[in-house]
């Protein structure tokens, strides 16, 4: 039900007052969409799932419904509100054999953590502006399809590698997301896929994870298996092409043409950690639970777990042995 101080307001004044707060409060970029069911993007994630491609992600397998309407995860919803984050920062791993790569989401502090703040204060200030609207506020942590939603706000499109690609920042973006049941205006147009004949990242793809254009095989992909997996042993035809990657792996978005307009984050909690961009094997080695505890408080790394990160790291040792 809309407070009469929201009635004296049009959908169009709301919107232009949101998207500059955005801006104000450090957003690279924020669209709008209207809340409803994403068919046709379901339809690729229950075929996705029924191949096996989510490996041991069981919760992918919950409720794809849900996953796909916005209106099952807040009811009443009727906007969707997609922020970019551009987290690119211009430093180089280390290419000392003794060290292991880590992907560049992780340098900084945990994403979850600096858009999750971001996001509230944007939600605090539509609370404000509209005191009786609901809100609810995502990032990566809600059944939402955000690469998708990110699409239909008009910030971008996603590459074969499965990533979201924008004109103006490449694909070095995190997105977060504000469910509201205000009715705002939806962004004007979709951005037209420019990935065309390119396979740049299906080529480069040292594991053969980019099964097709556009779908990625959790069971083959660097990054699942050195974050995700909880498996003690990673599997051979991981092992042997990790490239020397501890954590994560950039590959396919480090070789994407569009990222020749990547731009330096404005957000130093982005910037690496004691200027690390890749880590010390036998540190990794050495470290006790305590340790890892407390050198990745507030990190993304600590997603991978101690036993996660040090079976990465005997790997890579082995490889070199």
């Amino acid at each position: 039900m809309a407070s009469s101080e929201e009635t004296k307001m049009d959908k169009s004044e709301m919107t232009a007052l949101i998207e500059a707060k955005a801006i104000e409060i450090g957003f690279d970029a924020i669209g709008f969409a209207r809340a409803e069911e994403l068919s046709f993007e379901r339809e690729g994630l229950e075929r996705w799932l029924a191949d096996g491609m989510h490996a041991e992600m069981k919760w992918m397998e919950r409720d794809p419904a849900r996953r796909s309407d916005p209106r099952l995860v807040m009811p009443g919803a009727k906007s969707v509100i997609v922020v970019l984050v551009n987290y690119y920062t211009p430093h180089q791993h280390d290419s000392a054999g003794d060290s292991g790569k880590i992907s560049r989401y992780a340098w900084g502090d945990d994403y979850h953590d600096v858009v999750g703040e971001k996001l509230k204060m944007l939600g605090d200030f539509i609370t404000k502006m509209s005191p009786e609207s609901k809100i609810k506020y995502s990032v990566d942590t809600s059944a939402i399809l955000e690469k998708h939603w990110a699409v239909r706000a008009g910030l971008g499109w996603i590459g074969k590698h499965s990533n979201l690609i924008t004109k103006d920042l490449g694909s070095w973006v995190f997105i977060g997301e504000i469910l509201t049941d205000l009715e705002l205006d939806e962004s004007p147009e979709t951005i037209e896929n420019h990935c065309g004949t390119c396979t740049a990242c299906i080529d480069a793809c040292p594991t053969d994870a980019i099964v097709s254009d556009y779908v990625v095989d959790s069971r083959r992909c660097i990054s699942y298996a050195t974050i995700e997996s909880r498996a003690p042993l990673m599997p051979d035809e991981i092992a042997e092409n990790l490239d020397g990657w501890l954590y994560g792996c950039d590959i396919c978005q480090d070789v994407c043409p569009w990222n020749r307009f990547q731009k330096v984050t404005s957000e130093e909690a982005f910037q690496p950690r004691a200027g690390e961009a890749s880590m010390n094997l036998d540190e990794v080695l050495s470290f006790k639970e305590e340790d890892f505890s407390e050198r990745f408080n507030g990190s993304g790394i600590k997603r991978a777990k101690l036993s996660g990160l040090q079976r990465n790291a005997r790997t890579l040792r082995n490889i070199e042995g």
